[in-house]
């Protein structure tokens, strides 16, 4: 227990300290090298991988993303003693806060690394945080997924997510992060840590599903922001959000000039007199 919490604080500030398009340095620790997240935006995820259910069930990975939401796509293995449930506890969390639900606005899919896992764990792991989760339709909207070797393999490979085995610990090392996946099976955004801001995750499910989601005021909002990767988090546009100050002073000096030009036509018309 010791040398895995010691290797979960130094995965943790090695998460905190790097960005995911970093190069690893020579002072990098031995364990660390092979483990990461290699960034592939733009790049689209084989749709066609077998996984097992949480019900048992064999399934096509392109069989659960549905048309028009956006999917966080989640690694993880069950068995993690630290770090996948804090990520997976944070997900959890963020999901509450948001004002979109699973399976009605977006798709989770939460997949094992270890394809020694089994269903049943899957499943034990889904029945947990369903029962907390008070949100209809939830449940046929989160996936909870174990599977083979390869198609965890090509999976992984496809979005950059880098772990490694650890003999010592029979642990896999890897870093908190989740991945955002347009409904069409591309790549748009990762996110990192093992804490979400409801506003990042919303702007990332609402750039991923390329504004299908959301209201008017959702659009008019996220035209304000856009993702820094230095900062891994969503931060204002100026230039954007001094078009949109033009265009509300356009609008309201419209009205206000429409308003005022009726007035002064209706005060510019003759008295009408009525002849008794």
């Amino acid at each position: 227990m010791r040398h895995t919490l010691i290797i979960f604080f130094t995965i943790t500030v090695f998460s905190i300290l790097s960005t995911a398009q970093a190069q690893l340095n020579q002072g990098t620790p031995a364990i660390l090298q092979d483990i990461g997240v290699d960034e592939k935006l733009g790049d689209t995820i084989p749709l066609d991988l077998e996984f097992i259910n949480s019900d048992g069930t064999r399934v096509i990975l392109g069989d659960l993303m549905e048309s028009g939401k956006p999917v966080l796509l989640n690694p993880l293995y069950y068995d993690c003693p630290i770090l996948c449930g804090l990520v997976l506890d944070a997900v959890f969390k963020v999901v509450n806060e948001l004002a979109w639900s699973p399976g009605k606005d977006y798709t989770i899919i939460s997949f094992s690394i270890d394809p020694r896992e089994t269903y049943e764990l899957a499943a034990e792991s889904k029945e947990m945080y369903m029962r907390d989760l008070k949100r209809d339709g939830a449940d046929a909207g989160w996936h909870f997924l174990t599977g083979p070797e390869e198609s965890i393999k090509k999976l992984t490979e496809a979005v950059g997510f880098r772990y490694k085995y650890h003999e010592p610990t029979g642990e896999y090392l890897h870093l908190a992060s989740i991945m955002l996946i347009s409904p069409q099976g591309v790549i748009s955004r990762y996110l990192y840590g093992a804490a979400f801001r409801e506003f990042d995750l919303r702007n990332a499910l609402f750039e991923a599903a390329n504004g299908t989601i959301g209201n008017t005021l959702d659009r008019v909002l996220f035209y304000c922001f856009t993702y820094d990767p230095s900062s891994q988090s969503y931060v204002p546009v100026a230039m954007n959000i001094m078009k949109l100050g033009g265009l509300a002073t356009v609008i309201f000096l419209g009205i206000f000039l429409s308003v005022f030009w009726r007035r002064e036509k209706g005060s510019s018309q003759p008295p009408t007199y009525e002849l008794e």
